[in-house]
This record gives structure tokens, C-alpha cells and sequence, in this order.
């Protein structure tokens, strides 16, 4: 299921790259996505505009691409698969992810762990703008794609729950 949403957001952006559209919003079952080429429209669930961004990638990398390429923590597949169950969460921006509040300080989540919809799992850097991410579901933690303080783009995975 997983790896099915990620390829339909792929998608999504190729259809919203090629179409010369500015601007879509999607909303469906707990899921919401926002691509514009307006860097001033206010992302999801703000009041302000956006922080500046990279204009959007021609595509969202595939979940499996960022997986393979990131030093991360997993109870992935042995072949380093992602389990097709788990659901993804994304980046709802580009930035600087980081897994704890501060240097130094505990991760705000581990694989193993168990989480609700408002836990938060991470926080996104961007121009010293920190964005707080929650989870967006209840289940636990199985695999954090990224690695602590790498770069992120806006739509790519940074872990995966398996729902309850």
C-alpha cells in the first residue's frame, strides 16, 4: 500500500508538471497533497505563506529509491524492501530533517515504537523556519528513511508505520 501511494504522488507530479497547472490540492482519507509553483501559497494547515522552496522536482522519488541510498534505522525486508503494509509519512516541505529537538537530545521517535496521530516524529529546517511533523496515525514505527540532518526534498519518505 505503501509503496502504491508513493507511486501514485509520483505520478500526481508528473501529471502536474506536464498539465502547466499552478496550482492542486488533494484531500483524501487522511492524506493531503499541495503542488504549486507559487512559492508564496501557504502550505497545508498554515496561516501564513510557505517558506521559499526549490522549485518541484520533475518527479518524487520512488520510497524504494530513498531507502537504498540512506544510512537508516529499519526492521525493513531482508532485501531491503519496504513491507508493501506500512504507510508512508512525507515531507511536507523541502528542508533539513532532523529526528531530535536539539543536539544531543533523544530522537522525538525509534523503529519499534509505537505512535499516534499528533506524535511528533521529526522536525523540517528550512531558512531557520522549523516545520513539527507528526505521524498522522496510530501504529509503529518500522522504518526511518532518512538519515539525521540530511536534506530533504518536499514529498519524499521519511519513515513508514504499520498501522494498527
Amino acid at each position: 500500500m505503501a509503496g502504491q501511494l508513493a507511486r501514485d504522488i509520483e505520478i500526481l507530479a508528473d501529471l502536474f508538471n506536464a498539465g502547466g497547472w499552478s496550482e492542486i490540492r488533494l484531500e483524501s482519507k487522511g492524506l493531503s497533497v499541495l503542488l504549486s509553483t507559487d512559492r508564496t501559497t501557504p502550505s497545508l494547515g498554515s496561516a501564513g505563506p510557505a517558506a521559499p522552496t526549490a522549485p518541484l522536482p520533475a518527479t518524487i522519488p520512488a520510497a524504494a529509491s530513498v531507502v537504498e541510498e540512506s544510512p537508516v534505522s529499519s526492521e525493513a525486508l531482508p532485501n531491503g524492501a519496504i513491507n508493501p503494509d506500512w504507510s508512508v509519512v512525507l515531507a511536507p516541505n523541502l528542508g533539513t530533517f532532523y529526528r531530535s529537538p536539539k543536539p544531543g537530545a533523544a530522537p522525538f521517535v525509534e523503529v519499534g515504537q509505537r505512535v499516534e496521530p499528533n506524535t511528533e516524529i521529526c522536525l523540517i529546517e528550512v531558512m531557520k523556519l522549523f516545520t513539527s511533523v507528526t505521524a498522522g496515525m496510530a501504529g509503529t514505527v518500522r522504518h526511518i528513511a532518512v538519515a539525521d540532518a540530511e536534506l530533504v526534498e518536499g514529498g519524499q519518505a521519511l519513515l513508514y508505520i504499520e498501522r494498527d
